[in-house]
This record gives C-alpha cells, sequence and structure tokens, in this order.
C-alpha cells in the first residue's frame, strides 16, 4: 500500500512532452496508446492505495483522462485538485514553437473552470496555476473574488502553485491576500526537493493557519537520477546510490521520502509517466531516514538562483 503522503501529478501522462530528463520518443503519436498507456498508470496508483490526484487543463488531456476514468470507480475518497492559467498549444507535437502559454485574466479562469467541472464530485480544490509577480494575478482583484465565489459556491479550496527563484516571496505575498477578512489561498503547492530547500525558510508560517503543502518536482525534473551530464552532483548521487542500498529502494524513493520527511507536507506528488516509475516511487514509506540520512541530504541543497538558472536549461522532451 502507498505513503498516504504521495499523491499522483498527470502532467506526464496528460502530455507526451514535458521539461524533464527522461527517455524520449519520435515515434508518431498515437492518442489511443496513449490514453491506454495512462489508465494503466492511474489504476496502478489505485490500487497501490493512492487517493489524490493533481491535474491542470495545461497538462494536455490530463482533465479529459482523469474525468474518464474517474467514471469506472465512483469512489468519494478519491480527490482531485485542479489548475487554471496555463494553456496547452503543443497538440502532441514535440517540435512546436510554443508548447504553453500562461494566461492569467478572469477571462481564462472562467474559461478554465468551466471545463474542468467534469471532476466533479471528486474535485475538491482549485489552484492558480504557477503563480508569478509578473503576471499580475496576485494583484488582480477580479481574479480573487472570482476564485472567492468558486470558494464558497462550490466548498472547495482555493490555493497556488509557485515556481522560480523568488517563489518564496510569492508566498509570501499569498499569505497576505484576503477576501472579506478571509484568507483567500489555503493550498500552497511549491517546488521542493534536496537541491531547492527554500520552502524551509516559510514553512512553519505557511503551516500555521492549517493550510495544506503539495510538494512538486521532488525529483528536481530528473536531476537527482544519476546522470552524467551533471558531474557537479557526482557527490550527491553517490550518497543517493549508498542509501538506495542501504534502505533497498531506489534514488528516487530516497529524495521522495526526504520530501516527506523534512516538510510532512499534505502531499508529495509522482510525476510517473509509467506504471514502473509509479511503483518505485511508491515505495515511499516503505522506510524512515534516520537523522544522520537526512543531514546528508540537507547539507547538498543549492543557491534558489543556480537551481533555477539550470532548470531553465532542461528541454521539452
Amino acid at each position: 500500500m502507498a505513503s498516504s503522503n504521495i499523491g499522483l501529478g498527470t502532467a506526464a501522462i496528460g502530455r507526451p512532452h514535458y521539461i524533464n530528463i527522461r527517455e524520449s520518443s519520435e515515434d508518431a503519436f498515437d492518442l489511443q496508446a496513449f490514453k491506454k498507456k495512462a489508465f494503466k498508470v492511474l489504476d496502478a496508483a489505485y490500487k497501490k492505495g493512492v487517493r489524490y490526484y493533481d491535474t491542470a487543463p495545461g497538462y494536455g488531456i490530463a482533465e479529459q483522462i482523469l474525468g474518464e476514468w474517474l467514471l469506472t470507480k465512483n469512489d468519494p475518497s478519491v480527490e482531485v485538485a485542479t489548475k487554471w492559467g496555463y494553456v496547452y498549444t503543443a497538440n502532441f507535437d514535440l517540435h512546436a514553437d510554443i508548447h504553453e502559454f500562461k494566461d492569467h485574466s478572469v477571462e481564462q479562469l472562467t474559461k478554465q473552470w468551466e471545463d474542468s467541472k467534469i471532476l466533479f464530485p471528486n474535485l475538491t480544490s482549485l489552484q492558480i496555476h504557477s503563480a508569478t509577480f509578473d503576471s499580475g494575478v496576485l494583484e488582480n482583484e477580479a481574479v480573487h473574488q472570482k476564485m472567492f465565489e468558486i470558494k464558497k459556491s462550490q466548498n472547495i479550496k482555493i490555493g497556488l502553485s509557485v515556481s522560480g527563484a523568488n517563489q518564496v516571496d510569492i508566498l509570501k505575498k499569498a499569505l497576505e491576500i484576503k477576501i472579506e477578512d478571509e484568507p483567500l489561498f489555503e493550498i500552497f503547492q511549491v517546488t521542493y526537493n534536496i537541491l531547492d530547500q527554500s520552502l524551509l525558510t516559510i514553512l512553519d508560517r505557511i503551516k500555521s493557519n492549517g493550510n495544506r503543502i503539495i510538494i512538486k518536482e521532488g525529483l528536481a525534473n530528473g536531476r537527482l537520477l544519476p546522470n552524467a551530464d551533471y558531474p557537479h552532483y557526482y557527490d550527491l548521487y553517490k550518497t543517493l546510490a549508498h542509501l538506495s542500498e542501504k534502505y533497498a529502494v531506489g534514488s528516487d524513493a530516497i529524495a521522495l521520502q526526504f520530501c516527506v520527511q523534512s516538510v510532512a507536507p499534505f502531499m508529495v506528488l509522482s510525476g510517473a509517466s509509467t506504471v514502473k516509475q509509479l511503483k518505485e516511487n511508491l515505495k515511499v514509506g516503505t522506510f524512515q531516514l534516520s537523522d544522520e540520512d537526512l543531514a546528508l541530504l540537507y547539507a547538498f541543497k543549492t543557491e534558489p538562483e543556480a537551481y533555477w538558472q539550470e532548470r531553465k536549461q532542461l528541454q521539452w522532451n
């Protein structure tokens, strides 16, 4: 049975290409085969006890796939979170000039919210997809009011996901936003992993009001898995290999367990695109890292600016 802290992110099963380090394929895209593979991953997650699924309109056809799959379950214990603000444009073409674009307008919120309703009755939360200062969404009172109305009328939680070297500053700003003297946001989906540990500087403040913390990119888009292209992480890879041998699990499970133990979040998301990857990820919770193990991993934190500059170099594949 899976750890109760592990959820499944659907970006990798809703579109064939993602910013990540993984095996790429130039095979012709087959929609039916793609959906069949996605259903297998969802079924495997469910059988392993996963009951939290994260999706977004920006993840290709992930919402459609998840909506169809939910009809086969009729299980009120399954919780779905979606986001709004990114529009997927690649149409499954790896060589597309633009894979997605951001639109944080109230009009886009209204449009994507209507589409996301296919996820009811399992839909429990709605988040701004990758909130930034540049998009102006944190100052857009029309957006705030619309999300507050959705929160109250649908009885769902409202949140945001953040990325970038200044994600802590974005979180601080978000915590200040109130409607009718009530904090607007209660879900904070944050990039956190062995390399980018900046969340820890604001962790207690976020948790103080009982807010949910969702961890994404726990494997640093694949950079935490041994890779010859990143020789500067040799000592980290060596440490992960040692801990993998110690606990008889993969480096991915070690990295995700670090997230679970160091943050104690509501959920850590697996971004698995195959059943094999998923099963390896879900070995989280079958062991506990010692204080000495955690200390070793804490020591590999990098500066956010360096982390995100390196991430910008990753390609769609």
